[in-house]
């Protein structure tokens, strides 16, 4: 009898071997170890037909499994080039967007601003500058708007919107600065051609023509001190054939409107709607981005391109086009062949993943709104100012990634504590520089340095003096010239509520100085932006989920 689990086998036929499995050959057969398959399947039980009978039937069925064989080789190898070909099909059709983008340097200046600290998940805000270009220098764009004499001329950043998407990615907003705003303009040079432009004082629309978008990203830092990742552009066509893939996105308008010249006022960006609400896309999407004088002002055009881009958002949401793989197809053939981008995002993978962090955020917390601003005393009519105070805790709130919806939403991680090699002396041995900034943007706070150091004597840093060194700042720093003095900078900044971010390096201190910008102008510490307020007035703010948002029509523009 057959221990189970064992195979019965013939007499011993003088040590070929041939009734033992492979493995057995020269090894004493180990009860119940497991058989190769095919022997299992073919070896007489006992009860089976002779061994001559069971070796034909042997071999009937190794020529069958020797055909399936190769047709399963077949079946493989067919398999593997199919794989093989679409896989080199798609590689060749992500080379192939690849090759549609078109990317530049991400700045075209020095700057001093630092990306801010990660929060205790290691989690830091995306800030992206958006740019409209109003370039008429190629044949499509010339169609579009502009006149004949315009090619040639160096384009201007008609449109200029910072994207801030929290570090958490719980909320976003999109900041606009009006193109005729009067700012400081750093010193920038051309990437391309080399040519250098000095540091001046002119229109924000400018800079895309002192140095390409790279400059208006050092523009934007210069002027907020937000750090700015990354800048995307695009122009007229760019425009329409962006707001076709899409589908369009629906617009409203009070009163029935035609931008169109009036006496007096020539041009116009054509837009002719009746009253109501109404999708637009392609050459008429691209009329609303520019309609400014039936909107009354920039700030108007401003308020209706967040209209759009709100409607845009709530659309390619209701219609899943991030997961839609065919619809993001779509959208990235057309999105390589209309953008120019700054380098470090020139790939479609960096692009899809700069899209993917808007899918979360949900519409309620997408604030947008336009900086607060002041009329231009040298030109009241044409130009503006960002509104000292206003202005300033708008910026503050971007750069402490503080929500601008007005909503507390889930309590953020703190952020994580800046590490200093240096501890801080003793408050009474640390001596620290006190100027007055206040000046910048208007009239300076008389005595403001002294009051500060006196705020500074009052805890404990008996070693604070005042500077008469001429200075106007925006934003209140703390600088200090070496490593071996950031504890001591970092232990004044905390001692007045200065944020960390406001403490950094610098060659042109001999020692620990604090400058008390234009955004402290009062009180004895450092004034912070209520997390739950909401955006400064004067802002004209659009929510994402406002899907009521209409426009206000000028009248000479109504029909």
């Amino acid at each position: 009898m057959r221990e189970e689990g064992t195979r019965q086998r013939g007499p011993h036929t003088g040590g070929s071997g041939r009734d033992r499995e492979p493995h057995e050959v020269g090894a004493p057969r180990v009860p119940g170890a497991r058989r190769a398959p095919e022997a299992e399947q073919d070896a007489p039980d006992g009860d089976g037909p002779p061994a001559e009978s069971g070796s034909r039937r042997h071999g009937q069925r190794g020529r069958a499994r020797r055909g399936r064989r190769r047709i399963g080789r077949w079946v493989a190898v067919s398999v593997s080039v199919l794989i093989l070909g679409t896989a080199g099909a798609g590689y060749a059709y992500y080379a192939h967007l690849n090759g549609n983008i078109r990317k530049g340097e991400r700045s075209s200046a020095d700057s001093d601003v630092r990306r801010a600290a990660p929060n205790a998940a290691g989690q830091v805000p995306l800030n992206i500058l958006l740019i409209g270009s109003d370039s008429r220098n190629s044949e499509a764009n010339l169609e579009l708007g502009g006149s004949k004499e315009s090619v040639g001329a160096k384009p201007l950043a008609d449109v200029q919107m910072l994207l801030h998407v929290s570090a958490d990615r719980r909320n976003a907003s999109v900041v606009s600065v009006p193109r005729d705003t009067k700012v400081d303009i750093p010193r920038c040079t051309d990437p391309g051609s080399g040519e250098e432009y000095a540091a001046t004082r002119g229109l924000i629309n400018t800079t895309l023509g002192r140095g390409g978008p790279g400059c208006t990203l050092a523009t934007w830092q210069e002027l907020t001190g937000v750090y700015v990742d990354h800048w995307l552009m695009v122009d007229f066509a760019g425009v329409v054939a962006m707001a076709d893939a899409i589908g369009g996105a629906e617009v409203c308008v009070k009163d029935n409107v035609h931008d169109g010249p009036k006496p007096g006022v020539p041009g116009g960006s054509g837009l002719r709607l009746e009253k109501g609400t109404w999708p637009v896309q392609g050459e008429q999407a691209l009329q609303w981005l520019r309609t400014r004088h039936a909107f009354e002002s920039d700030i108007g055009r401003s308020k209706a391109q967040h209209m759009y881009m709100n409607s845009v958002i709530r659309k390619l949401k209701d219609q899943n086009a991030f997961t839609d793989t065919g619809h993001l197809m779509d959208l990235a053939e057309t999105a390589t062949e209309s953008l120019t981008v700054s380098r470090e995002i020139g790939t479609v993978s960096k692009l899809f993943d700069l899209g993917m962090t808007l899918k979360d955020v949900p519409t309620d917390r997408i604030a947008m709104l336009t900086m607060p601003r002041v009329p231009d005393p040298a030109n009241p009519a044409a130009h503006v100012l960002p509104a000292p105070g206003e202005a300033d805790r708008l910026w503050e709130m971007l750069r402490e990634d503080l929500p601008l919806d007005g909503k507390p939403g889930a309590e953020k991680p703190a952020p994580a504590a800046t590490a200093s090699e240096d501890p801080a002396a003793a408050p009474a041995d640390i001596g620290v520089m006190v100027r007055n900034g206040t000046g910048a943007g208007g009239a300076a706070v008389r005595g403001r340095a002294a009051a500060v150091a006196a705020a500074l004597d009052g805890r404990g840093f008996t070693g604070a003096r005042t500077d008469r060194t001429p200075e106007a700042e925006r934003r209140t720093q703390v600088l200090f010239p070496s490593a071996d003095l950031e504890g001591d900078a970092r232990a004044i900044a905390a001692a007045l509520d200065v944020p960390g971010s406001a403490v950094r390096t610098s060659t042109e201190v001999s020692g620990v100085t604090l400058i008390v910008g234009a955004d402290w102008r009062t009180g004895d510490t450092f004034p912070k932006a209520d997390p739950v307020s909401g955006p400064p007035e004067n802002t004209e703010t659009v929510m994402g989920d406002d899907e009521g948002a209409c426009m206000d029509i000028y009248a000479p523009y109504r029909f």
